[in-house]
């Protein structure tokens, strides 16, 4: 037994519906996904393997390491304290003795923590199904409502998009590009309309020509412009004169690269708005894959979908396995 003490992280600043049964991805879905997550593995899943080629015992210096890469990757403090308590535990006890013993532990223990995140998004609950949609300029809002229009359209519902972000000519453009390129209908009005008007006729419309789902674009905002916010309390109350239960799922798209520094944002919409899901978007651009991590043990919210490219098929329902899978592999 190496009989370890307990272990404290090394010096880091730390920011502040049961699941439907997911597909499995085929071959091909899990090699794009490990190709997207290319810098995050880099960041401490292949050096980690390098580090493991030819080591005979598994000791605190390994520990030290893989805690580092960890961070590195934004997995957070509190995710990165479970994984390295949880893996001192199965040494000391000699449950995990060599690297694949110790693969096949963190691998058990990542999934572990993120599975409570795989929900699934369930629209069959009401028709028209109504996405909101919201978050700050550039983390792929509006891209990622024309991909979950795709998404949606592939599974055979019917799509109405609302271009409720009034305040940037350019957002009602891009929105209505890509109703033309996934074939779906947009409702829109003038620069500065208002946008609560211009989603409460979306949904109107949607619901007299019984559309399956409406999905709502938003202003851009950051979570201390109240009056943005208030914006968007205005909009779910407008909803609730057609639907009592409109929205019925406020998601939230953050921009992993922005990393821990997004986390208290995000919290903030929640406190403000209350938010039901998360679509985690540029996981492909970025280090900081890990932040997903983070996400289940500080946010606790359904990560819906994650988006792992520029195609249009690349935002994808979020599987823990198969992330954790393309991570360590």
């Amino acid at each position: 037994m190496f009989g370890f003490k307990k272990r404290k992280l090394k010096n880091s600043t730390e920011a502040a519906s049961v699941p439907l049964e997911t597909p499995q991805p085929s071959e091909n879905e899990a090699a794009d996904l490990s190709r997207s997550l290319e810098k995050t593995k880099r960041r401490f899943s292949d050096g980690l393997a390098d580090f493991l080629l030819g080591k005979k015992s598994i000791d605190e210096t390994l520990l030290d390491e893989l805690e580092t890469r960890l961070l590195s990757a934004d997995v957070g403090v509190d995710a990165t304290t479970t994984i390295i308590d949880e893996l001192q535990g199965g040494i000391s006890r000699k449950a995990i003795n060599d690297a694949d013993s110790l693969h096949l532990k963190l691998a058990e223990i990542m999934k572990a923590i993120l599975l409570p995140c795989e929900q699934p998004l369930k629209t069959e609950t009401a028709k028209p199904f109504v996405i909101l949609v919201v978050g700050i300029n550039g983390a792929g809002k509006t891209t990622s409502i024309g991909k979950l229009a795709n998404h949606f359209k592939q599974q055979g519902k019917t799509v109405l998009l609302a271009a409720g972000d009034t305040f940037r000519a350019a957002a009602v453009e891009q929105l209505k590009t890509w109703g033309q390129r996934t074939n779906v209908p947009v409702i829109a009005q003038g620069t500065g309309a208002d946008s609560a008007s211009v989603i409460f006729d979306a949904v109107a419309s949607a619901s007299s020509k019984n559309i399956d789902i409406v999905i709502a674009d938003t202003a851009g905002r950051l979570h201390t412009q109240d009056n943005l916010m208030d914006e968007l309390a205005k909009i779910k109350r407008v909803l609730r004169k057609l639907d009592p239960a409109a929205p019925h799922e406020t998601l939230i798209v953050m921009d992993a690269g922005f990393g821990q520094n997004a986390l208290h944002q995000v919290q903030q919409f929640d406190q403000s708005i209350g938010l039901t899901g998360m679509a985690v978007t540029k996981l492909d651009g970025t280090a900081k894959g890990g932040i997903l991590f983070s996400i289940a043990r500080t946010l606790k919210l359904p990560v819906r979908f994650i988006g792992v490219g520029e195609g249009i098929n690349d935002l994808r329902p979020f599987n823990a396995s198969e992330f954790v899978d393309a991570l360590l592999e």
